[in-house]
């Protein structure tokens, strides 16, 4: 088939480069414009953009699916159009720009966790099971008929390694989808079930409340990790701490919201126990391992939780 693919973060790329490998023919990439990234806010290309550009396909950039873009879009006179990580909405007049329809490959189990950031959200949740699902695009939120679906563990530490496994295997079976389209074997299954919302996570969703249990300390670390970062206060400014995991063995009574030593370990405590951490970004300081801070600055308090759910401005952690 002749398609248009449309992605824009890492996450899309392994599936641009199996449909590139794929029968089908890639007829233009659409991905979202140059836009300012880091500290220093240079303007650089979208990873499916600088992809594209090195396999030598041609490149449409737009941050709304209207105007000249549908224009160009239908002069292509594509059979489907593959969408993976766009992020925008596609109206009725985008969908009608390709014969079979838009398909898109999404990071959970339909109709669990529609929206921005299934990963993550799963991660939060504390799931240890999700997939990815390849699903027609309608007029409603990740709410269309689903060709495949591959379940998977989601047992990673954290959302970068997680959307990694996910975005090669999901690769795989939006190709099959693709191959079942044109064979026109596919079966498109309306979705069934309790359907739930992956909203966008934003700095409040990393705040980590030490008098939670360890448990769900560590999910929400996982699932924040590496952006934005999971953070609390100290003295009223963000702190960053990565690598949360398990202590099971520390024998010390638990004190909330202390980081001290434990037998050559950073250690956390909890409501119900500590947690190990790895690392720790002090306010306008850089990254540095957890237990190289506490031997040059001894044990720190962390602010009880109620005082410390509005994030700090932070411009030099750039979150």
């Amino acid at each position: 088939m002749d398609i248009v693919f449309a992605g824009t973060p890492d996450a899309a790329v392994p599936a641009l480069e199996a449909l590139v490998e794929s029968r089908h023919r890639i007829r233009a990439v659409l991905t979202r414009p140059d836009a300012p990234v880091g500290r220093k806010r240079v303007v650089t290309p979208s990873p499916v953009k600088a992809r594209a550009l090195e396999l030598g396909l041609d490149v449409i950039e737009a941050s709304r699916l209207r105007g000249e873009v549908i224009t160009e879009l239908r002069t292509l006179k594509v059979d489907a159009v593959a969408v993976v990580a766009y992020g925008a909405i596609a109206g009725p007049a985008a969908l009608s720009t390709a014969e079979l329809g838009w398909f898109n490959l999404h990071f959970s189990l339909l109709p669990a966790h529609r929206g921005a950031a299934p990963v993550q959200r799963a991660l939060i949740s504390g799931q240890s099971r999700s997939g990815v699902s390849v699903f027609k695009i309608d007029e409603g939120m990740d709410s269309g008929p689903v060709l495949r679906r591959l379940e998977l563990p989601l047992d990673h530490p954290d959302v970068a390694t997680a959307l990694d496994d996910y975005a090669r295997l999901g690769a795989a079976e939006l190709v099959a989808a693709f191959d079942d389209l044109a064979d026109g074997t596919a079966v498109m299954t309306p979705q069934s079930g309790e359907a739930s919302h992956a909203d966008k996570i934003d700095v409040a969703d990393a705040h980590l409340d030490f008098s939670d249990s360890a448990r769900a300390i560590i999910d929400r670390s996982r699932g924040v990790s590496p952006s934005p970062g999971p953070w609390a206060n100290v003295d009223g400014k963000r702190t960053k701490l990565f690598g949360l995991a398990p202590a099971p063995d520390v024998a010390t009574p638990t004190e909330v919201g202390l980081l001290t030593s434990w037998q050559k370990a950073a250690v956390l405590g909890c409501r119900d126990g500590w947690v190990r951490v790895e690392e720790i970004q002090p306010f306008g300081k850089a990254r540095m391992a957890a237990v190289d801070f506490l031997r040059g600055h001894g044990d720190i308090r962390f602010d009880p939780s109620e005082t410390s759910a509005e994030p700090a401005a932070d411009p030099e952690q750039g979150a």
